[in-house]
């Protein structure tokens, strides 16, 4: 579990593909060379296994699922990346709970500066918009931010200058793909709408479909 409050950002070295996925080795900030086998990361949003590391870099696997899914099967060597250690018991939640798994790819469609902030607009797949909400949370490539304006197929946010300066948000441009992960809690709510809404709907019959205007 995360918060989206991004530490710091590292620096790709090697992306190496396999039969089953890839392995990503990334270059670390001093303050995360404590990382150890088996503990978890978030890069990017994404949540992984540390599976290698000497305190300057670390290295993790990526399945086909998660090439599948997320931004992290186009990084390249010199790409920079968000990075998250995970919450411990007592830490100050200062963002939202962040699982590190996505729901979707976001594309950047357009950025326009507002003072020492910057506004941004990210466009998504329409099946993620009914877990969105004004004012919600919403993590965009690991950062947990609030979600402005949301419309069928966009959303907007508001960087601020910590975040411009501590996060890749503060340089991607439109057309930059970003991972999007929704808030939790509103996975399970659509998860337990739509159960009911299938347990409670009448079976479908001839006489429904001419009811509805459909036969």
């Amino acid at each position: 579990m995360f918060t989206g409050i991004v530490e710091t950002q590292g620096k790709v070295v090697a992306l190496t593909r396999g039969e089953a996925g890839a392995r990503l080795t990334i270059e670390t900030a001093t303050q995360l060379m404590d990382l150890t086998v088996g503990q978890s990361i978030a890069v990017n949003g994404v949540c992984l296994t540390v599976v290698q590391g000497d305190g300057t870099t670390f290295t993790a696997d990526l399945s086909s699922e998660t090439l599948a899914v997320t931004t992290l099967g186009d990084l390249k060597p010199k790409d920079r990346v968000n990075l998250e250690r995970p919450l411990r018991v007592g830490d100050q939640l200062g963002g939202h709970f962040v699982t590190g798994h996505v729901d979707g790819v976001g594309q950047i469609i357009r950025r326009q500066p507002a003072g020492e902030s910057t506004w941004m607009w990210i466009g998504f797949a329409p099946p993620l918009g009914i877990t969105l909400a004004p004012k919600g949370s919403i993590a965009v490539d690991g950062v947990s931010l609030t979600l402005v304006e949301v419309l069928r197929e966009t959303f907007s946010v508001c960087l601020v200058p910590h975040t411009l300066a501590i996060t890749t948000l503060g340089w991607k441009g439109p057309g930059s793909l970003v991972n999007v992960e929704v808030d939790v809690l509103s996975r399970y709510l659509e998860r337990l709408l739509t159960s009911q809404i299938m347990r409670d709907r009448s079976p479908l019959t001839t006489q429904l479909l001419r009811e509805q205007g459909f036969a």
